[in-house]
């Protein structure tokens, strides 16, 4: 602050040394000797000036080029581009801190037009971003013949991050839920995600690429799906399958890329059934319903799967080209008490392409793999369930983004 305060009595000294010498000089080049110029008579008064924002991630704040709207991070003759020199956001300050200052200064300077630096590190970012895909096809009299069809997907995310020192709390909410409609056929689902991921990340020093790490995900759905053309017979629902996952480890982030690679000894993952006869079916890896000889229940199916296991996941977010925006993301685990060796596996990558800042198209594909989960097909009208398969899916849609 002394630093900053000096500064700015140097710059309004050497702009009044440079208004006297300017009149002096005229003065002197006057073609009429006999006029007299009253020398500039210096005000004495108490004046604000607004303090140089405190940054919790760096200290000070920078300079900052104000003609470019980019930040330099470069002091003097020396280059502190560092990692722990960048801040990761700002918020507009909505009431600056100023400090009163005694000084003498030359009237005739306009200290209004002395630039204020009005923003600050924030402790909180906030991103929400609501989307709505559509996709449509009609056909009237069309010889090669064809069937109607229109279906629409809403998607909402939603991100909260707090920063402060070397702590980093990370929350994000993400929803997407999509119908498809083709002709006389009924409405059908074609999407249906809750998924929330909670991050608390510490690390040692200001330059440290390591971060301790907790996480939190919870992944479940809103509505029944079914096995179509069979909607009699639901083979999820709400809560039916929820999935949870509490771990401990540490998170690795790549200082040019941003990319992320977590590993977590101890994770505990557990599945919930929340619908009875689903979970006596033995859906989702829960234990199924016993029954005697006479086919009478003797034991209900379990509501519940705990398990305790390894975690290796990968995260990558980036503009890979002029936007066109790439988010990948990867998770292995396997349980240390049931199969060690057997994986799970659950793979999401997104390409979003940016046509404006309200229309976007965006290309995902998902997969997923979990020897818990045993495939359903119908045969005869009754559904038989079946060994673990490979789970793919595949979205391709244009459509509408806000951002605020």
């Amino acid at each position: 602050m002394k630093r900053f305060k000096s500064f700015l009595f140097s710059l309004l000294l050497v702009v009044n040394t440079i208004s006297v010498v300017h009149a002096q000089e005229d003065l002197s080049s006057d073609s009429q000797p006999n006029v007299s110029v009253p020398a500039v008579q210096m005000k004495s008064d108490t004046i604000k000036f607004q303090e140089n924002p405190f940054n919790p991630l760096m200290g000070f704040l920078p300079m900052k080029d104000y003609g470019t709207n980019t930040m330099n991070y470069t002091r003097g003759s020396g280059n502190y581009d560092l990692p722990y020199f960048k801040p990761e956001f700002y918020v507009k300050a909505t009431k600056p801190k100023f400090t009163e200052v005694e000084i003498k200064y030359n009237p005739n300077i306009d200290l209004n037009l002395v630039p204020l630096n009005d923003e600050v590190i924030g402790y909180w970012d906030k991103k929400n971003k609501l989307g709505l895909d559509l996709n449509q096809i009609a056909f009237v009299n069309w010889s090669s013949g064809g069937e109607n069809s229109i279906s629409g997907i809403i998607k909402g995310d939603f991100q909260r991050k707090y920063t402060k020192g070397r702590f980093v709390w990370d929350n994000t909410l993400s929803l997407r839920y999509g119908v498809n409609k083709q002709s006389d056929r009924e409405l059908r689902k074609t999407d249906d995600v809750l998924d929330l991921n909670i991050s608390l990340g510490y690390r040692k020093s200001n330059i440290s690429d390591w971060y301790y790490v907790t996480k939190v995900n919870f992944k479940t759905q809103f509505t029944d799906g079914f096995n179509y053309p069979n909607i009699d017979d639901p083979i999820s629902r709400w809560f039916a399958p929820a999935y949870l996952f509490v771990g401990m480890g540490g998170e690795y982030v790549m200082p040019k890329s941003r990319m992320k690679f977590y590993i977590s000894p101890v994770t505990y993952k557990a599945t919930f059934v929340l619908d009875q006869t689903l979970a006596n079916q033995g859906a989702f890896g829960v234990q199924k319903a016993e029954y005697d000889d006479l086919g009478n229940m003797i034991r209900k199916g379990k509501n519940s799967r705990a398990e305790l296991g390894f975690l290796l996941s990968n995260e990558w977010k980036k503009e890979v080209l002029k936007n066109i925006f790439l988010d990948h993301k990867l998770s292995l685990y396997s349980d240390y008490l049931n199969n060690f060796g057997n994986i799970y596996v659950s793979w999401e990558m997104k390409i979003d392409l940016k046509v404006n800042e309200y229309v976007h198209a965006n290309i995902g594909t998902y997969f997923i793999y979990d020897d818990n989960v045993k495939s359903k097909v119908e045969r005869d009208g009754v559904q038989v369930m079946e060994g673990p398969k490979p789970q793919f899916k595949q979205t391709l849609g244009v459509g509408l983004v806000y951002t605020f």
